[in-house]
């Protein structure tokens, strides 16, 4: 962002409920069927048909509340009036003003909390596909209609505009789908739908407390689409300001190949849906087993998880790296971590080998006896593998399973010897007279360069760290310290 401006956003959050039916009818809610084949008179809003409301998706709406934080409350279905051709009843049933979760928070990973203002239920729409080139309708030769996702049920959850930069708004949605995913509310597949994000954003100068002129930035179905649009969609509206102009407030449309945004339409404001009361269903009001079935079985969300972490590693005196706590938690892996801690593990190098290499495959890591996870760490931390050998064997581990011990032995792994890795680090450096007169001179970037000629001597024996350390200690030597 230029000098003298900051950018702010609000988030509306569409989640797809993991529910075996659709909103108000029968048909499967399930993805990539062949289009067309989960439709009733019901979904394409057929004249005669009515809709009955699927309690499943009212118990994991209100499950999402309470992991918020919300406010339960009674609430009403509208008619929300527009046309679409994907919406065959030209109008959506969703919550308007008296939405079933209000007032709720979500703290993120930094500490920073974004105010949640409601998250309503409402159906789903179908899918356009726009057969051209381009995939939009500008230029497409014709356009087909896949029904099947009409009436899914769905989860908007809005946030209050406190969200300042992309990567903060990136932060939010990790979290929020790590709480929808923990609650079973959603499967939070962004790849396939399951999660879409509407991104409000408006610029202001630095200081202000007046919010500006927003833009919404429709279906930004990645991560790096939403950063991607934020950040650019910022930067037009500051540079129209900067040029005089104003900001206009519209629909726009994310192009991810070309890196901008486009005007879609005219920004509606409520009156233009028409809102009435759905006069098919009655008012929601929750009862006590309701209320009790959403919050049963409640799962651990994923600040439960960070201080959960954060306490056993303080227990053993480590501190553990923000950026690897949220990569287990985002994979499931951190009960891997603290089980192979609690027999005995060395919890910062259980938690680097987890976040890093086991990553790399977090379905086989899922599936990994976690004792045989600590012993391999213990078998690095003792010095009687090298990291490279710990994490071939790791990678062993994660293929076929077994006793890190046998698979190192098979692999012919043995520590090696502090005179055989001396030898090895000497030879290297007679070897290379000039690069060792730039370490010795203070060149700390042939560092590397030693290291690697020793790895690859000893054929990946060596301990890289051990290593730097025999350098170090050679290089003193040469220079008489």
């Amino acid at each position: 962002m230029p000098e003298g401006y900051e950018t702010v956003v609000g988030l509306e959050v569409h989640c797809e409920l993991a529910t075996a039916t659709k909103l108000f009818c029968g048909c499967p809610n399930v993805f990539g069927a062949e289009p067309n084949t989960n439709i009733c008179p019901v979904c394409l809003g057929l004249p005669g048909s009515l809709p009955v409301l699927n309690r499943r998706a009212v118990e994991l709406a209100m499950r999402i509340g309470t992991a918020l934080g919300c406010e339960i409350r009674p609430s009403v279905f509208h008619r929300k009036n527009y046309f679409y051709p994907d919406m065959p009843k030209d109008y959506q049933i969703s919550q308007y003003d008296e939405p079933v979760n209000v007032n709720g928070r979500l703290e993120l990973p930094d500490g920073s909390v974004v105010g949640i203002e409601r998250a309503h239920i409402e159906e789903d729409t179908g899918k356009t596909t726009h057969v051209g080139a381009t995939g939009r309708i500008h230029g497409a030769s014709h356009s087909l209609v896949d029904y099947n996702r009409a009436g899914v049920p769905l989860v908007e959850t809005v946030s209050a505009p406190d969200i300042r930069s992309a990567e903060q708004a990136r932060a939010y949605v990790i979290e929020l789908r790590g709480v929808l995913v923990a609650t079973g509310a959603s499967d939070g597949r962004m790849e396939e739908g399951s999660l879409r994000v509407d991104a409000n954003i408006s610029v202001r100068p630095t200081g202000s407390d007046i919010l500006g002129t927003r833009c919404e930035v429709k279906n930004l179905n990645s991560l790096r689409s939403l950063v991607r649009a934020i950040e650019y969609e910022a930067r037009r509206q500051v540079e129209l300001l900067e040029a005089g102009g104003a900001v206009t407030q519209e629909t726009r449309h994310w192009d991810e190949d070309a890196g901008v945004t486009h005007p879609l339409r005219s920004k509606e404001e409520a009156y233009d849906y028409r809102y009435f009361q759905e006069p098919d269903l009655v008012p929601l009001v929750p009862d006590a087993a309701l209320l009790e079935a959403a919050t049963a079985g409640e799962a651990l969300l994923p600040s439960d998880r960070r201080r959960r972490i954060a306490e056993v590693f303080a227990a053993h005196g480590a501190e553990a790296s923000a950026e690897q706590v949220l990569t287990v938690i985002e994979l499931d892996l951190d009960q891997l971590v603290l089980d192979a801690v609690e027999v005995g593990a060395d919890a910062r190098l259980a938690l680097a080998r987890a976040a890093n290499e086991a990553a790399a495959r977090p379905d086989d890591a899922r599936r990994l006896d976690p004792r045989a996870f600590a012993d391999l760490v213990k078998m690095e931390h003792d010095g009687k593998l090298s990291a490279t050998q710990s994490k071939t064997v790791l990678g062993a581990l994660l293929e076929e399973g077994g006793d890190p011990a046998d698979i190192a032995a098979r692999l012919g792994y043995e520590a090696l010897d502090t005179a055989e890795l001396e030898a090895a680090v000497d030879r290297v450096i007679a070897e290379s007279p000039d690069e060792w007169t730039r370490y010795v001179g203070g060149d700390a970037k042939v560092t590397g360069y030693f290291v690697g000629k020793v790895m690859q001597a000893t054929k990946g024996r060596a301990d890289g760290k051990v290593v730097s350390s025999v350098l170090a200690a050679r290089r003193d030597e040469a220079a008489g310290r």
